[in-house]
């Protein structure tokens, strides 16, 4: 593929990598983005005619807004039409969702949703079951209450994640509004315009409002190196990023983000007075995978180095900017950044990033305490007169009494939602005097005791899968509680006192990060999984996988003869630590001698 040649500034040129989309080059995808008019067409023209679904084209614009288009297979009948609805996902950084908000969502979840609300592991609420002739009825209500769903998907930024806990000490301020600037530097320019145009008719009033700070870097997205080519949309350029890309903030020695299976993981360091003064940053992690393609992996990222606050934002966007010419453009499967730095090595990246990218130091990493998988559940002080209380949420799902009784309890109070990377919810905001009614009233809502769910749920997450996901192999999220059931039962039959890490997914993607977990299920075939082991409970390592297409039926019989051997051991080290201690070959052995 031959070079591109594009004027950045007056006088200036540089050279683009031989991988950036050109002209008569482009993949089908590419060319779909480049001709949409920053992501307009052909959704606009679509949005407006009868159909009760999209066509394909529009349908892969539609991520970018923050919207999949699914049919619930459930409903599927031989000879009928699909029963085609909406996902909604808002981009909400930190997971921060204001009362108004929140109750806007509640109440657009009952009247043209499924009746549901559900928190993902990226912090951010999803709303089922919407019908494309809602679509912009149901966005505009959430623009209009002040919260968006631009680049919730599509091949652009995704939301940015940071601790939920609304701690006003420490380094936590300061990683809060790092994530809030990051998102902001990140937004696009030209389909925020777009956006603004399909959802609520052209009114900029509700454009993203940067700090001055952010307007100072995203100034600098029209100088060489970061600027695409592209006056309109300086950083992204007319066809975007090759995928998706994901950002984390996080302090140092909470791990609640899963920081390692980012694009981009910063550590944020503060000084005495909360202050910023420099981030650790690491690169190149990511989850997704396809069966069958041994060239897709699971993969932790790399450390970069250590970067001074100021230069923080530019470092940002520079790695984005880097992704976006070098990302290969022509394999979609082989397209986000962690294959870039596998393949090229983290030297090669270094080194490009600070020849043509970031004029500024990058230094040695800064010494870290160890990370813990953090969760904020139950009752914790906010700051001066103020509480937040965690309340746990297996899979994320919101419905029935408990969404009733929250609605009420946060229209009541006006209190501040935060969702957690464990699908978890948080009250915020919690006056002192209120702390007892609070209590009270969650109570009765079945939430006696939210610091004590039962071990094995407390950090155990899923995807939603079937029926509505049209990736999903198989079931995740309907079956998570009866697998945590079986294998709690099978924990207090073996008089096994200690918790393992689960997590659960209808395909090898990798929405709830299963590449991390002690014990991971990947969905590879119905009611059958592969068995993923020996990642750590501070979401340090990576499992690996040890059975293929295992019948869900044979999960106790298989486990048990390691479940022994790990009691045997003393019980000394957790589960993942246990059997990356004791070897790949004799783990399997162990399975292999399984009844």
């Amino acid at each position: 593929m031959s070079e591109q040649r594009v004027t950045v500034t007056a006088g200036t040129e540089r050279q683009f990598s031989p991988c950036i989309a050109t002209g008569a080059e482009r993949s089908k995808f590419e060319q779909l983005k480049a001709d949409s008019d920053y992501l307009r067409d052909p959704l606009l023209e679509e949005l407006g005619n009868e159909q009760p679904n999209f066509t394909d084209g529009a349908v892969q614009l539609l991520k970018f807004h923050g919207s999949y288009q699914q049919d619930n297979r459930d409903n599927r009948q031989k000879g009928q039409d699909k029963d085609w609805q909406m996902m909604l996902r808002l981009r909400s950084p930190g997971g921060r969702i204001p009362a108004s908000l929140y109750l806007a969502l509640d109440a657009l979840a009952d009247r043209l949703g499924n009746g549901t609300m559900r928190a993902t592991t990226r912090q951010a609420f999803q709303l089922h079951g919407v019908r494309k002739h809602n679509l912009k009825e149901v966005i505009g209500t959430i623009v209009r209450a002040m919260g968006s769903t631009l680049a919730a998907c599509g091949d652009i930024n995704r939301n940015v994640m940071c601790p939920a806990a609304p701690y006003d000490k420490g380094a936590y301020p300061a990683a809060r509004q790092l994530a809030n600037d990051i998102a902001d530097t990140l937004a696009p320019q030209a389909a925020e315009g777009a956006y603004l145009d399909l959802w609520v008719d052209g009114e900029l009033s509700y454009r993203i409002k940067p700090s001055r700070t952010v307007k100072q870097v995203r100034e600098r997205q029209q100088q060489q190196g970061v600027f695409s080519g592209d006056a309109n949309e300086p950083l992204y350029g007319g066809t975007y990023l090759p995928r998706k890309f994901k950002c984390a903030v996080t302090v140092p020695g909470d791990n609640s983000v899963d920081l390692l299976t980012q694009d981009i993981g910063l550590v944020a360091f503060a000084d005495a007075s909360g202050a910023l003064k420099g981030c650790n940053v690491y690169v190149g992690g990511g989850m997704g995978r396809t069966h069958n393609k041994e060239e897709t992996f699971a993969r932790t990222a790399d450390p970069l180095g250590y970067v001074d606050a100021e230069h923080v934002l530019d470092l940002v966007q520079a790695i984005l900017a880097l992704q976006r010419d070098y990302g290969d453009r022509q394999t979609r499967r082989h397209a986000r950044m962690k294959y870039l730095i596998h393949d090229q090595g983290i030297a090669w990246f270094k080194q490009e990033l600070k020849a043509n990218y970031f004029p500024h130091p990058i230094k040695g990493m800064r010494l870290e305490p160890k990370s813990k998988l953090e969760d904020y559940l139950g009752w914790h002080r906010q700051g001066a007169g103020l509480w937040f209380v965690g309340i746990p949420l297996l899979c994320g799902r919101l419905s029935g009494a408990l969404k009733q009784g929250l609605r009420e309890l946060v229209q009541t109070y006006q209190l501040e939602v935060r969702l957690t990377p464990n699908q978890d919810l948080l009250l915020c905001n919690i006056g002192t005097a209120q702390r007892s009614t609070l209590r009270d009233a969650l109570a009765e809502l079945g939430i006696t005791t939210p610091e004590e769910p039962s071990l094995l749920a407390r950090h155990a997450i899923a995807c939603p899968a079937l029926p509505l996901c049209g990736l999903a192999v198989t079931e995740a999220e309907r079956i998570l509680p009866d697998v945590l059931d079986r294998l709690d039962a099978q924990l207090r039959r073996l008089e096994i006192g200690k918790s393992i890490l689960v997590r659960m997914t209808g395909c090898p993607n990798g929405c709830a990060r299963p590449y991390m977990a002690e014990l991971g299920l990947v969905g590879d075939g119905v009611n059958q999984y592969q068995l993923w082991l020996g990642g750590t409970p501070n979401l340090q390592r990576l499992a690996e996988p040890y059975l293929e297409r295992m019948p869900l039926e044979r999960l106790e019989t298989t486990l048990e003869p390691l479940l022994l051997g790990w009691k045997a051991a003393g019980g000394r080290r957790s589960f993942g630590d246990y059997v990356h201690k004791l070897g790949r070959d004799s783990v399997k052995t162990l399975l292999a001698s399984a009844g």
